[in-house]
């Protein structure tokens, strides 16, 4: 069932999160939809501008579309992840979408209001939802890199102005959490004071959690043995921190360094175990398999495991 990420979130509020994962290709969009379909549990599958461009924007939806044939009992939205006008008006245009991203985070607080404001204005014409952002996250997000330097927390008292002026129907904030695969380097983990004072200003309205990654030590253990030179200082965000997020307005949680992490590891591991072996699907059903058991584990710390039934 093909919903907006607003009927999602009216839902999940201050009950349960809603995982919103980046696909790349067809081992990602199988492993997701297969797991949702077995927790049933609802997510949303994004894609961003650089998925798009390297499998192709009509590829990468008929593949997410075909997932919806096969696995018709899952509930989820579709949404464009770090959109820019040209890749919103795309997106639009081809009615695939029921929600779209505009980070415009990099701007001036008027300029980041002015085009978030023209695309709201846009997007609810054609009844599809709009996630806005505010405030700098630092890391690596695909191809946006962000000096940690020039990171800062979002102010609560400009999103109130900010969602009231924009019409946006939820908000990026930035609370401590950064891109890629090196979480709170420099910080003190999630910035609960920010949230909380949000909430109070918006009741109801709902957040969301870029780099909401765990960023699991034990993978970039197994990685590093089987001949990766990954960062062993990564940090993520742990479960308590994801379920007090959700106490406080984070309805949706961006997860992407993780499934990369994992595809990292399972193809690092195979390949030195079956050095003979040439055949990129015997490599991919494990991933495929790894993938499902890495969703069944995020919905339940979610809390979203069996929540499809709000959906009924």
């Amino acid at each position: 069932m093909l919903l907006s990420t607003i009927d999602l979130f009216r839902q999940s509020y201050g009950r349960y999160g809603i995982p919103a994962v980046n696909v790349e290709f067809m081992e990602q969009i199988n492993g997701l939809f297969a797991a949702a379909q077995q927790a049933n549990a609802p997510f949303i599958v994004q894609t961003t501008p650089m998925a798009r461009d390297y499998a192709g924007a009509d590829m990468l939806i008929s593949m997410i579309s075909s997932a919806a044939r096969t696995y018709q009992r899952t509930v989820f939205a579709i949404h464009l992840d770090h959109g820019h006008e040209t890749h919103i008006d795309d997106a639009i245009s081809s009615n695939a979408y029921t929600s779209v991203m505009i980070d415009a985070s990099h701007d001036t607080f008027d300029i980041n209001l002015q085009r978030t404001k023209a695309v709201v204005e846009k997007a609810h014409n054609c009844n599809i939802a709009v996630e806005a952002e505010l405030g700098v996250l630092s890391g690596v997000e695909d191809n946006i890199s962000v000096d940690e330097r020039k990171a800062f927390y979002t102010d609560p008292n400009e999103v109130e102005e900010f969602v009231h002026a924009t019409n946006c129907d939820c908000l990026a904030v930035a609370v401590g959490t950064s891109h890629g695969a090196y979480k709170f380097s420099g910080h003190q983990g999630i910035q609960f004071d920010i949230l909380e004072d949000i909430q109070q200003r918006l009741p109801g309205y709902p957040l969301v959690l870029h780099g909401g990654s765990l960023v699991d030590q034990s993978e970039i253990e197994r990685i590093n043995a089987a001949g990766g030179k990954l960062n062993s200082n990564a940090k993520g965000v742990g479960p308590e921190q994801l379920k007090r997020s959700i106490q406080h307005g984070v309805c949706k949680v961006n997860i992407a360094t993780d499934t990369r992490l994992l595809w990292t590891r399972v193809m690092r591991e195979f390949f030195r175990d079956q050095p003979e072996d040439f055949a990129p699907i015997n490599a991919g059903k494990i991933y495929i398999e790894e993938y499902q058991k890495f969703m069944l584990r995020k919905f339940d710390v979610m809390g979203a495991t069996g929540k499809g039934i709000d959906f009924n």
